[in-house]
């Protein structure tokens, strides 16, 4: 698909854009645009005229959005622009900015790549100068109406803080369990390969077992990364269950984990998406079958799925919840109004073009863990995953990329009723939260290829992971015992982290259904 852009390039490279503003076609050269930046164009020219209009009072300004690199890695520029998300956003981007009357995207991908041949960063005025076209059609008044669904979209999320907040604190009904050992001793953690017919190379599992000391659960839980993620971000959380009680088998997924990540990083391979699902299924699927001929030894008798992110998407379609008839037009939907608070809905939208597997019943299924979870477009509305077994959905408020207001809690509406399933939001928590990477204790910044600031991370990772590690225990523990969960509103940690459990009616509240 990406070999067709390059035989249709014009050699003549655009001389001026037309600006659409407030009803009003404005017409800009960029040869006087790029003079006006460096200082060389006259203050009282209609030039500067204009660009007032348009908000840039003063030559430093525009020179320092037009001088800003658009792309500083030409590698893994590259992959990412070859990926289809990366496809994706060009062609929704092209009906902001429009070369002559082609409005497909190829003209940009391609002048980006052949800018990238012969430089290393690409600046916003680089392509302007370089775009093959007669004229350049920017489209600032649509500019404006998505700047403004944005802004609605944050003040939504703003909104949920505010509700949660407002809901009366409720007292907890039930207590953290306790270990239950006569002595104390590590779990003991290994790795093991096993074959499988869907992959060239042998899969590796980490496998968790707790000590003969420890209480033996009635259930194992099967643990699966998200996009990008390895088993050993969620050592912390394998650690915390197999110590009280549960066997934790964390899933590898090649093609997918922080290899393919580096991959991307290197500009070797392009950026993952929603095609690997169903190598994902096959795992989980492949797992299961070797457990069934003894070749994965692990107590327990009913299963947990588990897992963050694609992880949690890779649960619950494992588990019999297929997207919703329509799909494709409600992408288009979505991604007409180009949202960049919910980038999950990328990756759903590309499930229009993925071709999954077969369905294969999961028997002895008891509940499903689901962290940073989403399915806003596979599930639209109430009740369509049909899911009857429990479900725990676990958000943050600072998650931009699966906001709780629309994919933790919509998700919990759109599964089967349970009196058991439930929803936890932490305050300040972002999808990267759960994510533990090397250094990152003490809440430092880890120093391995997931450099996560805080503005990725969000506030606390350590105690947002303890919250989360403490909860999915009590949610476990009173799975087992055929107990409903108690509802717990406003709760306040030792180090002032908030965090909410929310059942079905108080979800629905706050969505407004």
């Amino acid at each position: 698909m990406i070999g067709v852009f390059f035989n249709c390039i014009p050699l003549q490279a655009a001389e001026r854009f037309s600006v659409q503003f407030d009803g009003m076609l404005i017409p800009i050269s960029i040869k006087e645009l790029s003079d006006w930046s460096k200082g060389e164009g006259d203050n009282n020219s209609e030039l500067a005229s204009w660009l007032n209009l348009l908000g840039f009072e003063s030559r430093a300004g525009l020179a320092k959005v037009l001088q800003a690199p658009l792309i500083k890695d030409k590698s893994m520029a590259r992959q990412l622009l070859r990926s289809w998300v990366g496809r994706k956003l060009l062609d929704e981007v092209s009906d902001l900015i429009r070369l002559d009357d082609d409005r497909t995207g190829k003209r940009v991908f391609n002048t980006l790549e052949s800018l990238l041949d012969s430089q290393s960063e690409v600046t916003t005025l680089d392509l302007l100068k370089a775009l093959p076209a007669e004229t350049i059609h920017l489209d600032l008044d649509e500019w404006v109406n998505l700047a403004s669904r944005w802004r609605n979209e944050l003040k939504s999320q703003q909104k949920l803080v505010s509700d949660l907040r407002s809901i009366p604190s409720l007292p907890r009904n039930s207590a953290v369990p306790k270990k239950q050992f006569e002595k104390f001793q590590e779990p003991s953690v290994h790795k093991i390969s096993i074959d499988v017919s869907h992959r060239s190379e042998p899969l590796n599992l980490e496998v968790w077992e707790p000590s003969v000391w420890t209480y033996k659960r009635s259930s194992w839980i099967l643990f699966m990364p998200g996009l990008g993620g390895d088993q050993e971000h969620f050592q912390w959380l394998s650690k915390r269950l197999s110590s009280q009680g549960w066997s934790v088998v964390v899933l590898e997924h090649p093609g997918s984990d922080s290899k393919a990540v580096q991959a991307l990083l290197e500009g070797s391979l392009p950026a993952p998406g929603a095609e690997v699902l169903p190598e994902r299924l096959s795992d989980l699927q492949a797992v299961l079958r070797a457990r069934d001929l003894g070749d994965l030894k692990v107590s327990g008798k009913k299963l947990v799925l588990m897992g963050h992110s694609l992880g949690s998407l890779t649960a619950f379609l494992s588990a019999g919840a297929s997207p919703q008839p329509n799909l494709r037009d409600r992408c288009q939907k979505a991604l007409d109004d180009l949202s960049l608070t919910n980038l999950s809905e990328l990756l759903q939208c590309q499930m229009v073009e993925v071709k999954m597997p077969s369905k294969k019943e999961i028997p002895n299924l008891e509940a499903i863990v689901a962290i940073n979870s989403f399915g806003s477009l596979l599930w639209p509305s109430s009740s369509t995953a049909k899911l009857n077994i429990p479900v725990f959905l676990i958000g943050g408020t600072f998650d931009l990329i699966t906001p709780a207001i629309s994919e933790q809690l919509g998700l919990l509406l759109a599964t089967q009723a349970n009196p058991i399933s439930r929803a936890l939001l932490v305050e300040g928590a972002s999808h990267f939260s759960p994510v533990r990477v090397e250094g990152q204790k003490d809440q430092k910044k880890g120093d391995d290829l997931f450099q996560l600031g805080e503005a990725l991370v969000g506030l606390k990772p350590i105690s947002v992971q303890s919250i989360l590690a403490t909860e999915i225990v009590r949610f476990l523990d009173t799975l087992e015992r055929s107990k409903e969960i108690g509802l717990s509103v406003n709760q306040i940690t030792n180090e002032s982290m908030k965090f909410y459990i929310l059942d079905r009616s108080t979800a629905a509240n706050i969505l407004g259904d």
